[in-house]
């Protein structure tokens, strides 16, 4: 290993940690190692070995692709593979994702990537994009968070805009703390410019009997309410699995729930 090699892998340890909010002393204990020890790392007058990468990466829970390019500033070749959606090799796991939305039916659900572009969606998504006036949004790829907060998106038909974007950002912060990826920031920074939805310039109390921020959408004369979750697959060792989310929309409010069953049968009945 040469010495530039062993600068940036340090250097790259010293960003995680402290992008982990933790000091020498912390990591060093978390990974059972001597302060003097990580120092030596991070300046670059130790070489670690390939498995004392992988665990400071395992402590400081560095996302799959940064500890592929934390091995390869180290001298290492990459452990996880990349491949891409389409490959045979995943063909089970993207099997999985679309039973899961379409077991989700009647209500919406969608898979996004690392970058929260759609991958696939389930056919109860359809009439919440309803009434997008900007038709570049709706074109692949299209990215989920752009389409929802853009004025020209869903964002009109947001009966809680400021709250939802808020939340929507949070979300998408955290991300960023966690990944420290370029084009994610990029997004967030975009994003931040979009309406803020306030009214008056002041945030909404919020509902001292609430349990999670709800979605509130507009739909015709109605609004629907939803609750969300969030489920990834679990232990995986492939980079573009690890990033692969599924965002399932829950009705917060028996008329949500009578409206999707609604909507549910007559796509039915016209496919029959």
């Amino acid at each position: 290993m040469t010495t530039a090699q062993t600068s940036a892998a340090g250097s790259l340890i010293r960003e995680w940690r402290t992008r982990r909010r933790m000091s020498q002393l912390d990591l060093a204990m978390e990974a059972e190692i001597s302060q003097r020890h990580l120092s030596f790392v991070e300046s670059g007058r130790a070489a670690p070995s390939r498995d004392m990468v992988l665990h400071l990466a395992d402590q400081l829970s560095i996302p799959l692709r940064q500890r592929n390019q934390l091995l390869l500033a180290a001298g290492f070749a990459p452990s996880f593979s990349e491949r891409s959606l389409t490959d045979a090799s995943l063909a089970p796991a993207m099997a999985a994702v679309e039973t899961v939305l379409r077991g989700h039916e009647p209500f919406p659900a969608l898979a996004v990537d690392r970058h929260w572009n759609l991958v696939s969606a389930n056919a109860a998504i359809g009439p919440l994009l309803a009434d997008v006036s900007e038709a570049w949004l709706l074109k692949p790829p299209v990215n989920v968070l752009r389409l929802s907060l853009h004025p020209g998106g869903v964002a009109p038909r947001i009966v809680n805009l400021a709250e939802w974007r808020a939340h929507l950002l949070e979300r998408l912060k955290h991300q960023n703390d966690a990944s420290g990826d370029p084009v994610l920031i990029e997004l967030e920074r975009e994003l931040r410019s979009y309406p803020s939805g306030l009214k008056g310039g002041r945030p909404l109390p919020v509902e001292s009997d609430g349990i999670v921020h709800p979605l509130k959408l507009a739909h015709g004369d109605q609004v629907l309410s939803f609750i969300s979750t969030i489920t990834v697959f679990g232990t995986p060792l492939d980079v573009t699995l690890s990033e692969l989310a599924i965002e399932s929309f829950f009705p917060a409010d028996d008329q949500t729930r009578a409206v999707l069953v609604r909507l549910a049968k007559e796509r039915a009945a016209k496919v029959s």
